[in-house]
């Protein structure tokens, strides 16, 4: 397909045009997280690739050093207590994702994709191949990311990844790029330990009009 040729050319570019321009935000980020909270800067963790290949995704530490390694945030227990007073302010800005621009660079990522899943959330992977998501780069946002993120459940999470695989182009990535500034302008769909809230929210309500 010719335009995921073209979409790779844009990655490099626009990935090399933000290194240059988020220079200054990144020295201000690194500086309160050293002054915040002991350990490193970048926090690494191995992730599910193009073809279900591995690599390892850059982030901004967010979380203690003691946080429970290669756990995702919504089934640690009160996943509150693990995160920084700075990580607290990345998360909800999404601005502890900035560093995967080095992972667009290096071709593990794209900049609009599904999210790359954890290497043992086996059961997303999984869903995942029903509708061809584990086949692309996954991306540093996507048509996910802007229909409910945290909030959705797995299998909600992945029909909206195939939606994306069966109409990628350049105008699906315009949608999900400009759809992801307004969804960080509101911090929508973050919810910590919050995977399937949508879902849960749902169950509730019905569970209560049976009930009356």
């Amino acid at each position: 397909m010719v335009y995921i040729k073209i979409k790779r050319i844009l990655d490099i570019v626009l990935s090399l045009l933000a290194c240059v321009l988020l220079l200054p935000l990144f020295l201000i980020i690194i500086a309160a997280i050293k002054l915040d909270s002991k350990g490193p800067i970048f926090f690494k963790q191995k992730r599910v690739g193009i073809n279900k290949s591995h690599f390892y995704i850059l982030k901004f530490r967010t979380m203690r050093i003691d946080t429970p390694k290669d756990v995702p945030t919504h089934l640690l227990e009160n996943p509150e207590q693990w995160i920084t007073r700075v990580g607290k302010f990345l998360r909800k800005t999404s601005l502890d994702e900035l560093p995967q621009i080095f992972n667009i660079l290096a071709g593990h990522m794209s900049i609009i994709g599904p999210r790359p899943a954890l290497w043992n959330q086996f059961d997303l992977i999984e869903e995942r191949d029903k509708y061809g998501a584990n086949n692309i780069r996954p991306g540093l946002t996507g048509w996910a990311q802007i229909h409910g993120r945290d909030e959705l459940s797995i299998e909600e999470k992945s029909r909206l990844d195939g939606e994306y695989v069966k109409n990628i182009g350049f105008k699906m990535d315009i949608k999900c790029f400009f759809g992801t500034i307004i969804s960080v302008l509101r911090s929508d769909g973050v919810v910590e330990g919050g995977t399937g809230t949508l879902e849960k929210q749902k169950n509730v309500i019905n569970r209560e009009r049976t009930a009356e």
